[in-house]
């Protein structure tokens, strides 16, 4: 679970003004929460109202209703937008006897879903009505292909080498029934009715051509729910992320996303998402002291402050030691051994949900971190990083990886196209 990475809840390339609205002397920033995140569009107030323009005298949506993310572009959404207050994660397989056309014929309609639902209007057959008198709430749909799809639809020689199935890890307890799968759908959204919308949506358009693998279903902080937006906090109550790397850095696209001239040609502009289900043994965390706690990650609890002094983003002293000669931040934390200057550079984008799905029955809470990644490389991002984790973390004992997946997500479909479509018809 490396430190470098939840995405801030604040965009750093965001304008520094901000606008507040009359009705309430809130500034949208706050009322956000996700201030101003990559590839955000707001529509003015009044606009939409849950599939059509807002009749005389109808209410406006809130800010967070408003919030539209684009379906086409270069990237595809949901990798460098804000965190969102609800997400859902899916992985297909493909049916028996369903190969390359009824995977291109599948794409094909979970974009055009993709496209109308993420604009706030209805599925474009068979629609619920869950989310009829809702706004975009910032949906995002995205779409990636497992190591498995390759074979089944006989593109072998299109699978791509960063595709090959991650290392095993010794604190690895995996799951194989909720881990990989052919294809990966992320659903993201600040409205739990808009997400919960658009991952029906997706289950019914799979119709005979696939069927689902594995689902899990996470969470984020609401938008509003703080006037000062920060870094987000994980159930471990760590602000978790203050090292996540930024848009506005020079190298990110770099590390973050396949150049144009990458091979295969058809992941120009995509990424590749690590997917792990850490879960969270909070019990054993929760009966540390703070000061445990805090020597365990080398931040501070309340504001994510080195354990070697200043505030969040003031860059850790590793060499400051104590008065009896001890290393100020432990050798085994969490944060000096996620640093990227320790791991050969190695960078990854975080864009996380926490999830908690009720209690076992020895009464331990089964919670803990959705775990997304993001990079042009998972050998040169996730795989260093985490061989250095499973070697001598600290917080080791207090989280495990019970799934895992690696998915290629290819760039962002252009307008007329649908996601993928260079791969399936290339």
């Amino acid at each position: 679970m490396p430190e470098q990475s939840i995405p801030q809840a604040r965009t750093p390339d965001a304008p520094t003004a901000e606008p507040v609205s009359r009705a309430s002397g809130i500034s949208r920033r706050a009322l956000l929460g996700t201030a101003g995140a990559t590839g955000l569009v707001l529509g003015a107030a009044g606009g939409a109202v849950g599939y059509a323009s807002a009749p005389a005298g109808a209410t406006p949506l809130t800010s967070v209703g408003e919030g539209r993310a684009m379906f086409h572009g270069k990237h595809q959404p949901g990798i460098t937008e804000g965190l969102q207050a609800r997400g859902h994660l899916v992985a297909f397989d493909l049916a028996a006897g369903a190969g390359r056309k009824e995977a291109a014929a599948l794409l094909r309609r979970w974009s055009t879903t993709a496209e109308r639902l993420m604009a706030g209007e209805a599925a474009p057959h068979g629609d619920t009505d869950v989310a009829r008198d809702a706004g975009p709430s910032s949906l995002t749909i995205t779409f990636g292909f497992g190591y498995s799809f390759f074979g089944r639809t006989g593109l072998e020689n299109q699978r791509p080498g960063a595709l090959d199935p991650l290392p095993d890890f010794s604190s690895d307890h995996l799951d194989k029934s909720r881990s990989d799968g052919d294809l990966w759908v992320q659903i993201g959204a600040n409205d739990a009715l808009v997400a919960f919308h658009a991952l029906r949506a997706i289950q019914k358009d799979a119709g005979s051509a696939a069927r689902v693998r594995w689902q899990m279903n996470g969470f984020n902080r609401s938008p509003g729910a703080t006037a000062h937006p920060m870094t987000a906090r994980n159930l471990m109550g760590q602000l978790d992320g203050t090292r996540n790397p930024k848009p506005a850095d020079a190298d990110f696209d770099q590390r973050i996303f396949v150049p144009a001239s990458g091979e295969p040609a058809w992941m120009a502009h995509g990424s590749y998402a690590v997917v792990r289900r850490i879960r969270m043994l909070l019990d054993d965390w929760e009966k540390l002291s703070l000061a445990a706690q805090e020597q365990v990650i080398g931040r501070r609890k309340a504001d994510g402050a080195p354990l070697s002094g200043g505030d969040e983003t003031t860059p850790m002293d590793l060499e400051k030691t104590d008065a009896h000669g001890g290393y100020v931040v432990p050798l085994n934390a969490h944060a000096r051994i996620t640093r990227p200057d320790k791991n050969g550079g190695a960078a990854m984008l975080r864009r996380p949900f926490s999830y908690h799905d009720g209690i076992d029955a020895d009464g331990t809470p089964d919670a803990g971190l959705l775990f997304i990644c993001w990079q042009a490389d998972p050998l040169r991002g996730f795989v260093p990083v985490q061989r250095k984790l499973d070697r001598g973390d600290a917080l080791s004992k207090y989280i495990r990886h019970e799934a895992s997946g690696l998915f290629a997500v290819p760039g962002g479909a252009a307008n007329g196209e649908y996601v993928g479509q260079r791969l399936l018809e290339g």
